[in-house]
């Protein structure tokens, strides 16, 4: 009797085993294709609003990076030929090679002190140093504003995109609760395909805003060296203003 009881439970336990090894066949392809065919309408909504924000500071930090390195490389020429001309006390000249390195910010900074003076009759007198000090500074914040261009696009990605894919766990959470209340079973099979919905958009959201937010600190660094180096620019461009009203 007992041994015929403990036969009864054997045979009980391997059909279960077999049962539940059969819902794990059942489970969702874990390749990107299979991943999307299993998801909900809600969890690729959440994908596609991930892959537009990837998609947005891959373009963003192409953007930034060409225009900061093209920023450096021409103000690496401009400052060496700019202050041999002023040192030369040629003007003109010196106008000239600024409007040749129209992406140099400090070309940028240096051309509006200098045509202010020059728009002032070239006389370094109190009154035209003022004025050129306040272009220089107009042109300061005008430039700032163009290297920070798009970086506020940066930080508001790498700060949202966690969220977002934090929202799709939550969806792919409850759509494996869904399955599980529909199928009676609670089987591996009956949750895969929320549980895959939560862990995808969760890694996605990873994955889009941690560049984004590297990204974001890296360029923030680099305006900030441009700022001090259009402050030195600005600072030399006075002093030699006031120079030559001392001649």
């Amino acid at each position: 009797m007992i041994l015929a009881q403990l036969a009864h439970f054997a045979s009980h336990s391997v059909n279960s085993l077999a049962l539940f090894f059969q819902e794990g066949e059942q489970t969702v392809s874990f390749s990107p294709l299979g991943l999307w065919q299993h998801m909900g309408w809600l969890a690729r909504a959440v994908a596609i609003i991930l892959f537009i924000e990837s998609i947005w500071s891959l373009a963003v930090m192409i953007d930034r990076y060409l225009y900061f390195s093209a920023a450096r490389k021409q103000s690496r020429e401009f400052a060496p030929k700019v202050a041999g001309a002023l040192k030369d006390s040629k003007l003109e000249e010196a106008i000239k090679i600024a409007d040749r390195n129209k992406k140099s910010h400090l070309a940028e900074v240096v051309t509006a002190g200098l045509q202010e003076f020059r728009a002032s009759g070239g006389s370094a007198n109190e009154a035209t140093i003022e004025s050129s000090g306040r272009a220089l500074e107009r042109a300061e914040a005008i430039v700032h504003a163009k290297l920070k261009r798009g970086l506020s696009v940066l930080a508001t990605i790498g700060s949202t995109a966690p969220f977002v894919g934090l929202f799709g766990t939550v969806v792919g959470i409850l759509n494996a609760f869904q399955q599980i209340a529909t199928q009676k079973t609670s089987g591996i099979g009956a949750v895969a395909g929320g549980i895959s919905e939560a862990l995808v958009t969760t890694a996605f959201g990873l994955l889009v805003a941690i560049p984004a937010v590297m990204a974001f600190n890296y360029f923030t660094g680099r305006v900030e060296a441009f700022d001090v180096e259009m402050d030195n620019s600005s600072s030399e461009l006075i002093d030699y203003f006031i120079k030559q009203s001392r001649r």
